[in-house]
């Protein structure tokens, strides 16, 4: 964990896994589906590749220029961040994964990675980059018009056409991701040759940990889940509450329930006060399942945000609590990259941890 900078420049946590890591981009094109969003086109799709590799090549920017450029004056709106416009060069910002080093030639297991709602998959570079490094191929995905904006080749922008939060376009919303999601998974045989598809994880933040679970009850090809800190429902604003086929008739495969708190409520099958979603999918889920909570963490904590935003000294004390909780950040970061490779290295490589017996981590509670 890098220390506050003067600087405008952050620094990316080193890797915590045995491997360096590589990583490329890929532009994607699903030619069977057009895209819900534009339907005069069909549906492109920008996705991360993340994998063991040799050390070798240039570091990667953790935002591309154009894309930094561009979403700045959103990130540091009072909105969010409410810092100067500026005072963070994002594109200077570097990952620890260098661009398309070498693979290390091994069939890895896979993750599957879904953002939150309107979040950019660059904003979870450092966890996929650290999950690579203890032995997974990792794909993060851009959903296309629901992100804030995903830039294409030849510095192309796609912004975000949600026009609100209606039950119908939250509906869309989830129903394009699981597509996408299932798409992506056909297509990384090509994407990447040492990806062992018959070994496949999914994970997610928010209305991507709905999108995990939303995925697992499509598509039986995915063989275990997280769900980190999202309500499983297209409810919307004032609709009639929805949840998900995952909630309504939960799963027979290992599903890992990974939430944070909201001022005094947390987030937990236990505490329906931010969502009856986790309470409902409990009694129905017939695989394997945990609840894990992180006291004193934030929603944006399961994000790069846990170790960008330290690092910017003009974000106001009560701002820093508010999105990334009060937890030591480095305790954060340790916890969230331990448990999400201590799931997927059980239940994808089968190998036993005693860390969903007991927590070993500051701030970590075993709900269920």
């Amino acid at each position: 964990m890098a220390a506050v900078l003067a600087a405008s420049t952050l620094v990316s946590p080193q890797l915590t896994g045995p491997f360096p890591v590589g990583t490329l981009g890929a532009h994607l094109v699903d030619s069977t589906r057009l895209d819900p969003f534009q339907p005069s086109k069909n549906r492109e799709l920008m996705v991360t590749v993340s994998y063991p590799a040799h050390r070798r090549g240039q570091q990667a920017p953790w935002l591309a220029e154009g894309l930094a450029t561009a979403i700045d004056p959103i990130i540091s709106s009072p909105d969010y961040l409410d810092i100067p416009a500026g005072t963070v060069d994002w594109a200077k910002t570097l990952r620890q994964a260098r661009v398309d080093a070498p693979p290390i030639r091994n069939k890895w297991p896979v993750v599957l990675f879904s953002p939150g709602l309107q979040t950019p998959r660059e904003f979870y570079a450092g966890a996929a980059d650290d999950l690579a490094s203890r032995g997974y191929v990792v794909v993060t995905v851009s959903h296309t018009h629901e992100s804030v904006a995903v830039e294409f080749p030849g510095n192309r922008l796609e912004w975000g056409l949600l026009p609100d939060s209606k039950p119908e376009t939250m509906k869309k919303a989830i129903d394009a991701r699981v597509a996408d999601m299932r798409f992506v998974l056909t297509q990384l045989p090509r994407l990447h040759r040492w990806a062992d598809t018959s070994r496949v994880g999914i994970a997610g933040h928010s209305y991507g940990g709905y999108t995990a679970g939303e995925t697992m009850a499509h598509d039986r090809r995915f063989d275990a889940g997280i769900n980190i800190d999202g309500a499983m429902e297209h409810t919307g604003d004032g609709g009639t509450y929805a949840p998900g086929e995952v909630v309504t008739k939960g799963l027979d495969r290992p599903f890992l329930l990974f939430g944070g708190d909201l001022g005094d409520r947390e987030l937990s099958h236990v505490d329906t006060s931010l969502t009856r979603t986790w309470a409902d999918f409990w009694p129905k889920q017939r695989g394997w399942k945990r609840d894990v909570h992180l006291d004193n963490g934030a929603h944006l904590g399961f994000s790069d945000m846990q170790w960008s935003l330290p690092q910017i000294a003009q974000i106001s004390p009560q701002r820093r609590a508010d999105l990334i909780g009060t937890i030591n950040p480095e305790d954060a970061l340790d916890a969230q990259h331990d448990y999400v490779a201590a799931f997927f290295d059980l239940h994808l490589k089968h190998r036993g941890t005693t860390l969903f017996d007991r927590p070993r981590h500051p701030g970590i509670r075993l709900v269920g």
